[in-house]
């Protein structure tokens, strides 16, 4: 019987030194440097990237080293990612094109990213401007639809990289609008944008991070958008379904992820940090000025979120009959 009274006491002492351990769990740190591989060069993707890393090396205490790995759409650095050790040390700033657009796209995937990648977060989402080469002579959206049907191999496109939203959403409007236009991508926006403002390229679809300066300085000139609703810093630019292009809209997007496998504590240590760095004043000040939505949800949001756009652009590249060039 007196055992059976001390049982509490017993209770009460295993609680006490279990204490440690569970927020040992909770407080997971990394171990040593950590890199953040980017699939793609130039990009909105990366200008994040490099936004949160500093952030993250502040609050856990080792580098982030931004690592961009380009090339197939963005697959070969996801890929990279999804083959690496889940111990915390390697994350993916992940976008629409490896995460949901490529699934239909590419016959063949180096990787599943429902199973072989572990969300952390969405970050952020924006819709896209439509702009043209300030030379090409497009006047707004209907005159740039009349001048491509007219001359079906005079003008051609650029995109971050092929099958990005960049890509897809060209190839949208290209299907409702019933015009053509020959596609160039590249590998990130930084060339595609130096070689619309040459004029070797006539139009693109980025988002406005990319594109807004030189839309400012007058380099390139921005004709629609494709949200549900125009820009509150662009207000007399129409979207597209406002032009007649209904229900039409793009949206595109960055997250972060880990390799599939990564252990629950990793991945909510992660989301945690990352979650408070995307609402500190100086980031959301930042984000906002390159028209970014910030949206910070959990590793389940995002999640969801992938599997929806993979239904969402599966569709859109069945409609359209879009293939790898």
């Amino acid at each position: 019987m007196r055992s059976l009274r001390r049982r509490p006491w017993i209770t009460l002492a295993l609680t006490v030194l279990m204490q440690p351990l569970v927020v040992l769990a909770q407080d997971w740190t990394p171990t040593k440097p950590v890199r953040i591989v980017v699939p793609i060069n130039g990009s909105t993707n990366d200008s994040l990237a490099r936004i949160i890393a500093p952030k993250l090396q502040e609050a856990l205490g080792q580098p982030f080293v931004v690592d961009n790995k380009p090339g197939a759409g963005g697959n070969i650095g996801a890929a990279e990612v999804a083959r690496s050790v889940p111990d915390g040390h390697t994350l993916l700033v992940g976008y629409n094109g490896p995460l949901a657009i490529n699934v239909t796209l590419f016959d063949k995937m180096p990787f599943d990213p429902q199973k072989d990648l572990a969300p952390i977060t969405l970050a952020v989402k924006s819709p896209q401007y439509l702009v043209v080469n300030t030379d090409a002579g497009f006047v707004d959206v209907r005159d740039f639809i009349a001048k491509a049907k007219a001359n079906p191999t005079r003008y051609s496109y650029g995109s971050v990289a092929l099958g990005s939203a960049s890509h897809l959403t060209m190839e949208m409007m290209k299907s409702a609008a019933g015009f053509h236009m020959t596609h160039i991508p590249y590998r990130g926006a930084g060339n595609a944008i130096t070689d619309l403002i040459a004029g070797n390229i006539q139009a693109g679809f980025f988002v406005p991070g990319n594109v807004q300066g030189f839309v400012k300085e007058g380099r390139l000139k921005l004709i629609a958008t494709t949200g549900k609703k125009r820009f509150p810093s662009s207000p007399d630019v129409p979207t597209l379904n406002e032009v007649g292009l209904k229900d039409f809209e793009a949206t595109s997007w960055i997250g972060f992820l880990a390799p599939g496998g990564t252990p629950p504590q990793i991945i909510d240590r992660y989301n945690r940090e990352i979650v408070k760095i995307l609402k500190q004043p100086d980031v959301v000040k930042k984000l906002q000025e390159m028209e970014f939505e910030i949206v910070a949800g959990s590793p389940r949001q995002f999640s969801d979120w992938i599997g929806t756009e993979i239904r969402r652009w599966g569709k859109v590249i069945k409609d359209t009959g879009a293939k790898p060039e």
